[in-house]
This record gives C-alpha cells, sequence and structure tokens, in this order.
C-alpha cells in the first residue's frame, strides 16, 4: 500500500501544493474550468485563482466529505499544503493548526497567528484569539480557502494567512442527506440536512451533527453536539441570509504524556480530570444587493455567545522538593480535630508514608504552607463573552480607458464584552494520577512569591474591546496577461481591562487602558505569458494586538505562572508581520493543476513568554524578530479513473533575536552548566535557533482510485519531520539518562489513512474509514518539564540529594502521542 501511495506521488510530478483550488465557484466551458475565489470575508470581490497574487488553496463540501475527516482541522491537516498540527490535547476536536509556522488554536494563551472566518465573521474569539474547532459545523461547510501571506483585508491577527468559509443554503444545496456510522472506541456520528426552496423567494437549509466517542486515551471522552440553519430571502437582486446556529460540547483532552509511560502504555495519561465545557450561541445576517451589472453592496450583521469551562488537573512542581513524611504531632491535632481518623501516627516507611495524602489535609486545616505540601492541583476557569459586529462593503466593477478594472471599499465595528475568572484549588494525587481537590482556594497556592510576598493565583476580569476597520483593494487588468492589485487596511482596536479582585490600577491590578491602530498594506501582480502559465509576485503586511491574556501577564516585577495566574500589564506593541511571496503555477486552462512558490514572513515584536530573573515564574514581552520562510510545491488532476494529489513544503521558522528563556528542563541551561542539574534556570536563543513545534519537511499524498462504476478507494498519507520541542529552544539539549530523561525533539512519522466506498443504490452509499493503518505509534509535538512520578507511576518527592539547599528535581520529555489505527464503518442516505 505504501508503494502504491508513492509511486502516484511520484507519477504525480514534483510534489506540491495540495488541493491547487477547484475554487470557490466555477464558471465552465468547453473544457475548460476557471476558478473564482473571493478575496474578502464578505462576497464581492471575485477573481480567478490566477489573478491573485498568492498560492490560494481551495476545497468544496464534496472534498471534505471524501477526505473522511472527523472535523475541519483535520481536513486541513490531510489536504492543504503547508499546514500541519500539533495534537497536544490529545482530542480530535482540540487540534493546534499550523500554517507556514503560524497558529490557530483552542488553548488559552498559544500566540495566535491565523485568522478565521465564517460568512464574513471572524471566529477567533475575543479573549485571546484562540479558534474553536469544534464549535465549526462542518457538516454545513460549502467551501473553504485558505489565502496565504499577511493578507491585510483579513484584518487582525492575519499575520500568516486567514481561513476563510463559506456555508451552504437551500437554493444551492437543496435535498436531504443523512450519514451515520460507528467505529472504533464506542465512535458514533450522525449527521443530518435538509435544504430546499419554496416561493416567493424562501429558501431554508438546516443541519445538525452528533459525535461521541469513548476516545482511544484513558478517560478521553468527546461529545459534539452543533445545530446550524440558515434561512434566505431572495427578491430580485436582494438577496437575505439569517444564519442560527448552537453548540453544546464535552471534550477531554488529557494533554501530552511522559515518554516512559507512554512506551509502557500508549493509552497512558499524566495527570487527570482535563475537561472543556463549551458553549456557542451565533447569529448572522447577511446582505447582499446588485445596483446594477457594475456596482454590489454587501453586508453582515452578527452575534456570538461563547461560554468555556474548563477543569484541568495537574502537579503541583512547588512540592517536588518537599520531603516525605508522616504527619507531625500538630498535624496529627489538627486532623484529630477536624474529625479525620486512620492516618499513620508513627513507623514512616517509604511503604506507608503519608505524603502527600494526610500531609496535605493537615497543612490546609493549618493554613501553614499547603501551597507546597500538597502535590496536586485543580486549575479552574470560566469565560462569557460577547461579540457584536456590523460590516459591510461596496464593490465596483468597471472598465477605465478600456481596462477592466475591480475596486472594493469596506468598513466596519467590532464590539466584544468579556468576563474571566480562573483559580487554583489544592489537592493531592492518587494513585490513579487523578487529583481530589480540598476546597481550598488561597492566595499564593502554588508557593511561588516575590520579595517575599505570595503570588495570588486568582484571576477575575472584566474587558471590553472595541475595534473600528476601514479597508480598500483595486484589481487592474492592463492587458489580457497582467493583473495589479493594490489593498490596505486600518485597524484601531481600543482595550478596557476591568480587574474585579484589585480595581484601581497599580501594582498587581489588571485595570488598564490600551490603543492598538495600524495601517497594513499589499501589493501584488500576476503575469500569464499564455494560457498554460501563471507567474505571481505579492507583499503584504498584517498585525495583531496583544490580547487580555498577554496584556494581564506582562509586567515583569509581577511575573506569573501561566494558565494559572495574570498580574499587572505594562503596554505591550502590536506584533507586525511583513510577507514576500513569488511563484510560477499552471495557467488556468490545465488539466492537470501544480504549484511552486517561495515565501518569507519576518515578524516583528513577537510576543514570547520568557522567564522572570527574580522566581521560576515569567511574562509576555514583545520579541524583537522572528521569520518563517519556505518552499512550496504542490500538484493535484484527474487521469481517466484516478484522481490524485501531492504536496511538499520546507519551512524554516527561526528566531532572529537574541534572548532568554526558562529552560529548567533543559539540561544545556545556565545552572546545569555551572554543575547543578535539576534546578531551575534559563537557556539563551540566539539568532538562526528554530522555533518549537514547526517541522521542516511535511509531505502529503492523497488519491482516488474509481476501480468500478460504483467502487472506489482512497488512500492517502501525510509524512513530517522532527520537530524542536518546547523548552529546547536552543536546540542543544542532551539528555544524561539520571537528571535528565528524554531528546530535545519530537521524532518524524508518516501516517497512511485509506476509505472505501461503495454506491448502492441511486440514494444509498456505505463507506468505510481507516486511519493510521499500519498503527504506527508517532508524536506530532514535544515539551520538556519536571517529572513527579518513578516508572512504575508512583509520586516522588526529592529525588536527589540536596544541593546549596535546594533539592534537584528529575526533568523528562513529554510528547504528545497521535491516535492509533481507528476504523469506522456508515452509509449516507440522500434524496
Amino acid at each position: 500500500m505504501i508503494g502504491l501511495v508513492v509511486g502516484v506521488a511520484l507519477l504525480s510530478a514534483t510534489a506540491a501544493l495540495s488541493q491547487t483550488p477547484p475554487a470557490a465557484a466555477q464558471v465552465e466551458s468547453p473544457g475548460v474550468t476557471v476558478h473564482v475565489v473571493e478575496t474578502t470575508p464578505l462576497p464581492g470581490v471575485n477573481l480567478d485563482r490566477n489573478e491573485i497574487p498568492a498560492p490560494v488553496q481551495f476545497a468544496t463540501s464534496a472534498d471534505i466529505l471524501d477526505s473522511g475527516a472527523a472535523d475541519l482541522s483535520n481536513f486541513l491537516n490531510l489536504r492543504f499544503t503547508g499546514v500541519q498540527i500539533n495534537e497536544i490535547q490529545g482530542n480530535p476536536f482540540q487540534a493546534d493548526v499550523n500554517f507556514r509556522g503560524y497558529t490557530a488554536s483552542p488553548l488559552l494563551g498559544t500566540p495566535q497567528g491565523l485568522s478565521v472566518y465564517m460568512d464574513g465573521v471572524r471566529l477567533n474569539q475575543p479573549f485571546g484569539d484562540v479558534v474553536s474547532w469544534d464549535l465549526i459545523p462542518q457538516i454545513a461547510i460549502s467551501s473553504t480557502t485558505m489565502m496565504p501571506g499577511s493578507n491585510p483585508l483579513f484584518g487582525l491577527n492575519t499575520l500568516g494567512g486567514a481561513l476563510s468559509l463559506q456555508t451552504k443554503d437551500g437554493r444551492r444545496n437543496p435535498g436531504f442527506r443523512m450519514e451515520a456510522s460507528v467505529g472504533s472506541f464506542t465512535r458514533q456520528n450522525l449527521q443530518v440536512e435538509y435544504g430546499g426552496a419554496g416561493g416567493k423567494g424562501f429558501s431554508w437549509y438546516v443541519a445538525g451533527n452528533w459525535f461521541g466517542e469513548k476516545g482511544w486515551r484513558n478517560d478521553s471522552h468527546t461529545d459534539v453536539r452543533q445545530q446550524f440553519g440558515r434561512f434566505g430571502w431572495l427578491h430580485g437582486n436582494t438577496d437575505l441570509k439569517l444564519t442560527l446556529a448552537y453548540a453544546n460540547n464535552a471534550l477531554a483532552g488529557n494533554g501530552l504524556g511522559e515518554q516512559s509511560f507512554l512506551a509502557d502504555d500508549y493509552a497512558s495519561l499524566y495527570t487527570k480530570p482535563d475537561h472543556t465545557y463549551n458553549k456557542a450561541a451565533y447569529t448572522n445576517l447577511n446582505f447582499q444587493h446588485s445596483f446594477n451589472s457594475s456596482l454590489m453592496l454587501s453586508g453582515n450583521s452578527y452575534y456570538r455567545d461563547i461560554r468555556v469551562e474548563t477543569v484541568n488537573a495537574d502537579v503541583n512542581e512547588d512540592s517536588l522538593d518537599q520531603a516525605v513524611y508522616q504527619p507531625s504531632a500538630a498535624d496529627q491535632a489538627a486532623l484529630t480535630a477536624a474529625g479525620y481518623t486512620g492516618f499513620p501516627t508513627s513507623g514512616a516507611t517509604a511503604g506507608n508514608t503519608a505524603f502527600p495524602y494526610w500531609r496535605c489535609i493537615a497543612q490546609v486545616l493549618q493554613q501553614d504552607e499547603p501551597g507546597e505540601k500538597c502535590n496536586g492541583l485543580i486549575n479552574e476557569s470560566n469565560s462569557n463573552q460577547h461579540n457584536f459586529g456590523l460590516f459591510g462593503q461596496l464593490t465596483w466593477l468597471g472598465a477605465p480607458y478600456g481596462h477592466n478594472n475591480q475596486f472594493t471599499v469596506g468598513g466596519g465595528y467590532d464590539r466584544s464584552r468579556v468576563g474571566f475568572a480562573q483559580s487554583t484549588q489544592l489537592g493531592y494525587l492518587n494513585p490513579d494520577r487523578s487529583v481530589t481537590g480540598m476546597g481550598a482556594y488561597a492566595d499564593g497556592v502554588t508557593g511561588g512569591s516575590v520579595d517575599g510576598e505570595p503570588l495570588d493565583t486568582r484571576v477575575d476580569l472584566n474587558g471590553r474591546v472595541h475595534t473600528w476597520s476601514l479597508y480598500a483593494t483595486d484589481t487592474l487588468a492592463v492587458d489580457n496577461a497582467w493583473r495589479f492589485t493594490l489593498s490596505g487596511r486600518y485597524n484601531r482596536t481600543a482595550i478596557h481591562n476591568e480587574d474585579r479582585i484589585t480595581p484601581g490600577g497599580g501594582p498587581g491590578s489588571l485595570d488598564g487602558e490600551h490603543l492598538f491602530e495600524r495601517f497594513n498594506p499589499a501589493a501584488g501582480v500576476t503575469f500569464s505569458p499564455s494560457k498554460a502559465l501563471n507567474l505571481y509576485f505579492g507583499y503584504s503586511e498584517g498585525s495583531r494586538a496583544p490580547t487580555s491574556v498577554e496584556l494581564g501577564c506582562a509586567d515583569p516585577e509581577v511575573p506569573c505562572k501561566l494558565p494559572n495566574a495574570m498580574a499587572g500589564d505594562p503596554p505591550l506593541e502590536q506584533v507586525v508581520s511583513k510577507t514576500w511571496e513569488g511563484g510560477v503555477r499552471s495557467g488556468s486552462d490545465n488539466r492537470v493543476n501544480w504549484t511552486v512558490g517561495l515565501f518569507r514572513a519576518d515578524n516583528r515584536n513577537d510576543i514570547l513568554f520568557v522567564t522572570s530573573t527574580q522566581s521560576g515564574f515569567g511574562y509576555f514581552r514583545n520579541f524583537g524578530s522572528t521569520r518563517r520562510q519556505g518552499i512550496e510545491l504542490g500538484v493535484n488532476g484527474n487521469i481517466r479513473f484516478l484522481t490524485a494529489g501531492a504536496s511538499y513544503t520546507f519551512l524554516d521558522a527561526t528566531y532572529q533575536s537574541s534572548e532568554s528563556l526558562g529552560g529548567t528542563g533543559n539540561s544545556s541551561n545556565d545552572a546545569a552548566m555551572a554543575g547543578v542539574k535539576g534546578l531551575e534556570g534559563v537557556i539563551e536563543i540566539v539568532p538562526g535557533n528554530r522555533i518549537p513545534l514547526l517541522p521542516r519537511h511535511t509531505a502529503k499524498v492523497y488519491t482516488e482510485f474509481q476501480l468500478t462504476k460504483n467502487f472506489s478507494i482512497s488512500p492517502n498519507m501525510v509524512a513530517v519531520s522532527t520537530a524542536v520541542a518546547r523548552g529546547n529552544e536552543n536546540d542543544l539539549h542532551q539528555p544524561d539518562g539520571v537528571v535528565y530523561l528524554g531528546p530535545g525533539k519530537s521524532p518524524g512519522y508518516a501516517v497512511l489513512n485509506a476509505s472505501a466506498n461503495y454506491h448502492l443504490t441511486r440514494n444509498l452509499d456505505l463507506f468505510a474509514q481507516v486511519n493510521n493503518v499500519l498503527n504506527h505509534r508517532y508524536y506530532s509535538a514535544a515539551q520538556l518539564g519536571a517529572m513527579a512520578f518513578t516508572s512504575a507511576g508512583a509520586y516522588i518527592a526529592r529525588p536527589f540529594p540536596a544541593v546549596g539547599g535546594e533539592f534537584p528535581i528529575q526533568q523528562s520529555t513529554f510528547l504528545a502521542p497521535g491516535a492509533p489505527t481507528i476504523f469506522w464503518i456508515g452509509t449516507r442516505v440522500r434524496f
């Protein structure tokens, strides 16, 4: 099977941009398909793919269905060039999606560099710019477009690219379709959609998706419930569409696993529970009116209500250097007074030691440094986000001086209100590595301090964000061969933070008024010397304002330990990205599409989490510069019974400035180099060091063989090279097998998947999907960190003798395991 897949890749040509689009709309002429793409979030700017000075990628709902992907992030990983995912949470709906080294992630605190839109609504959430893939109803997606580069037309957060989604409606997607499937690990999935159009211009489309599985890792259930409806009215040249959507999801993502645990039990987890509960209501009113064949007005008004609750158990690393001992006389008295019985009173041994169970309870009762004696923590957060926006744009098509020209101007307003609360509960670890909370929430529970004052791990923040935007773009055709595009967007973002614990400003307060504004330009040119060939070159700039999370942890004098706390907020500068790209690709009349491209994106004022010189805590600060550059190759096409595509991406993602970072888990940190291993230390990164979690090489192949009129099979493969682990930003970590365990990288891997479809009757299909056919163990991310357990899973404390009054802690490599072989079978019914 692998030989077959590789053979298809070689026959397909050199390797190349996966999914060179069959595009957003297709205009048919004899023997030719013209690919038309919408280049702004709102409809109106429609250009042929070869008129856009960037390698746009596109997919239809049929492409998503054929891929067998469970959600949108998985589809992007299978088909789109330059996309690679990190499964850090270990849940299929919580992946970090990286494109050209920029990320769209559901994890709060992750630097976000991609913007995601659905029907003109920016889906990056107001608090942290995160993207929750489980809130996007894949069944309702009509088309998916990836706009590469720092395209300013897509607004804030478009540093490396923008993903634009268009949903289905009853007029274009009539009929009924139902899909039901069952599979490994009790996977069950039901999808239903129904659309149609009636008299007087009315149309409707409704869809639902219900997904549930136990999960392949221990305690890793997933329940996704999505409902979607779009109702339209078309009268003359006026088109109105009202979208209503709701999701109520429960996700268990157990995160990274320690490398020796995973070697013994691939389904193991480090600590538990780790639950996320997402609820979201969404409404969007789209408006489009054509005054005549040359002038069109479009716009939308939307509202989103997003509620997120998280419960995450963790090891309290500040307890790892504590002694293992029995309750003292004072502890025993406190336990007795509280009504506890059964605790040991003498004869402490390694086999019957009471730490941390009884010792933790006793210290909580006495309020005597429980943050050091309790070895478990439960981090809890709750956020409520209310997001409203109003946008509009006007498009004019003309031919001044005999040259075709398309000009669009637009603008809008986005307002968000955010409430965020977070706390850390003291607890103790159980033998199964779950954490039992003690119901104690105290200042400085992790034992950290600055100048003798405990660090408060509680957060209660109320924020308001207002963004005004104005943009314009113009594409001029000089003749049949040359197209010139000039674009720009001005953004003005005001952030008001109010600390409900420490109001009034001053040290430690999250109160603050922040203003960020910038004009981002873009320019590009395309040239078609013949119908078979097209060249492009473009330059673009994008920016993102710091988020409330980053602004809330930006004071080097009051560092914090995310995600457990935030502190005061000196101003941060907004991140600015500048992208150059150019390439050559097939023309519009080719049966086989191919592309070869180069890109370079330079970031200024990247926001990085760095170590405080005062403690093991840290803070966000602006980083000098980073660079992401590379090569993209791709090819796809149809040859009789075969549809195939292949892509290859070389990505060189590096730091371009020097910086000091926290490196306790790194064997090359300053303390370790001074001869003291296992203690807190920092590492120095220099220009040229690689950015973690981003592999240099990514290759993809997908195929579909139509073996008979009714039967087809579709193997595909994704191959990824090694990537630097977080904590090894200087790429100098070397395990010694005693204090430092495991490598400083995640290994490369290749995963083979396959699906089959049988067209049983006109209205009924049977299908099967197998992911990771060869049951290959692979890891998509790595991170260095403290080890709290022996290889047998028992909690350890003070594993090494004291050095200068401090106890070293064993460090290890934590990995994000990929799913083993998973299969499911199902049926599709349509009318």
